[in-house]
């Protein structure tokens, strides 16, 4: 089944034997020259590469070349909700950084013929190049892209749908008329939620909202400070100037500098160095900040959209997350409520999953028992929408069938099973084991807090305060 949108009604494949013209819309330098590579290296002279970092440094060639294929990052344009206004009738193929399943639906909505995630792949890229030649989109990759049923499960779902949200509960419904309320505002925002509950697509949600409040095309830049390492982050945030440091050979604008005028998402903030976000501190104080190993300040005016998955206020007590900070960023706060609480949205959730991952692997399924629903609807979900997605999948690929039955779950809980002997040893909380390597340390240096300090690698200050959190005594 093909997955891909229908090419647009206003272009047609060019009737010529010259190349056609790929423009490229692509912020990260790196990007651009491997896409450009690939067309030049694979496209076999049908097609000529023609790169630009920005909307508006392509909007001279989109204007003169009107059957062009256009290439363009979602992040780059300004968002799913851009595509119309920047690539037109254009045959496009839309790509991310952040690829997922609802912004493949959101891209081909929006007039996307293709999908690619990033890095994206030479072969992928022909294939997908070629098929616009002939006048037929090419399938999007399966693990991404959603296919005609699932677009379909969504679209019948219209009432509910919110942004890429699917859900009706009243808990989602309250979820809905908060994000339309805050969206148009410049304050910052504060999503807290588990694991799973979508907080990145309510941060997309919010960003969609504020463009269209300032009427303009507006960047979205995510950043997850729990997947880049610490040494990094700080260029990852505000860039680094030539010669900054070793392997720096040439300047970077950071993640901050990018989102200039949009919306810069700060995923797992509660995992930010506390170096780092003091740093983030004067930066939202001010609106300035200096790249690595600069001595200009750079002023830019951003909306501030935050996440973390732990309570912050546990956070804060446990010496993860300064409260000023916190107090900065938790302006609009915003909680994402766990699947387990939203009723009839796990059926019609799981629906869309079946109808999409049915179509991506060749399966006849057209729903589910009403004993395979109960199963569903009983279960805690503790990686609420993630989980329930891997479970609808995994049945999917080891089954077929015209329903769904109970049976057909029947091993696909979130818990990974181990053969015998071989499951893990039971492992203690972080702040446990923390808890206990400072006080054996400090036992071992008999009770004195600087000598173990020092044995462990950190400040005297540190286990002072981690100490006061614990509530034990401090040593005389």
């Amino acid at each position: 089944m093909n997955s891909a949108a229908p090419l647009p009604q206003g272009w047609r494949a060019p009737q010529t034997a010259r190349p056609v013209r790929v423009l490229i819309i692509e912020a990260d330098a790196a990007e651009r020259r491997s896409i450009a590579g690939i067309i030049a290296e694979r496209g076999e002279g049908r097609f000529t590469a023609a790169p630009f970092a920005s909307a508006a440094e392509a909007a001279a060639a989109l204007a003169a070349i009107p059957d062009s294929i256009v290439v363009a990052n979602l992040e780059t344009i300004g968002g799913t909700e851009a595509l119309a206004v920047v690539t037109g009738q254009r045959a496009t193929i839309a790509t991310s950084t952040n690829p997922s399943l609802w912004v493949a639906v959101a891209a081909m909505r929006s007039g996307a013929a293709d999908f690619l995630p990033k890095p994206i792949g030479a072969r992928a890229l022909i294939q997908h190049l070629t098929a616009m030649l002939a006048g037929r989109p090419q399938p999007a990759p399966a693990q991404i892209a959603p296919t005609r049923s699932a677009e379909a499960a969504v679209t019948q779902d219209r009432d509910s749908d919110f942004a890429g949200f699917i859900g009706r509960s009243p808990a989602m419904l309250a979820v809905y008329d908060r994000i339309a309320r805050i969206a148009p505002s410049h304050a910052s925002v504060f999503l807290t939620g588990e694991s799973g509950t979508g907080k990145e697509l309510a941060a997309e949600a919010i960003h969609a909202g504020f463009g269209r409040a300032q009427g303009r095309d507006v960047p979205f830049v995510a950043l997850n400070c729990s997947a880049i390492p610490k040494d990094l982050m700080e260029s990852e945030v505000f860039g680094h100037v030539r010669g900054a440091f070793t392997g720096a050979s040439d300047p970077r604008a950071g993640a901050a500098e990018l989102a200039a005028g949009g919306v810069l998402f700060l995923d797992e903030i509660a995992e930010m160095d506390l170096g780092l976000q003091a740093k983030l501190l004067r930066f939202v104080q001010t609106g300035q900040f200096r790249r690595v190993g600069g001595s200009e300040a750079v002023k830019v005016d951003v909306r501030f959209v935050s996440a973390t998955n732990r309570d912050p206020l546990v956070e804060i007590a446990a010496g993860r997350l300064r409260a000023d900070i916190f107090h900065r960023l938790y302006v609009l706060p915003l909680h994402m409520p766990p699947l387990r609480s939203r009723g009839d949205d796990i059926a019609r959730l799981a629906d869309a999953f079946l109808r999409c991952f049915a179509g991506e692997e060749g399966r006849t399924f057209s729903g589910f028992t009403a004993e395979a629903v109960a199963e569903l609807a009983g279960r805690p979900w503790p990686g609420n929408v993630r989980e329930l997605g891997n479970v609808v999948r995994r049945a999917v690929v080891l089954h077929d069938g015209p329903l769904l039955t109970r049976a057909m779950l029947e091993g696909t809980a979130g818990t990974t099973p181990f053969p015998a002997g071989l499951a893990p040893r039971p492992v203690a909380a972080y702040d446990a084991q923390e808890r206990s390597i400072i006080e054996e340390a400090v036992a071992a240096c008999g009770g004195s807090v600087a000598r173990a300090a020092a044995a462990l690698g950190i400040s005297p200050a540190t286990i002072y305060r981690k100490r006061h959190v614990w509530r034990t005594p401090a040593p005389v």
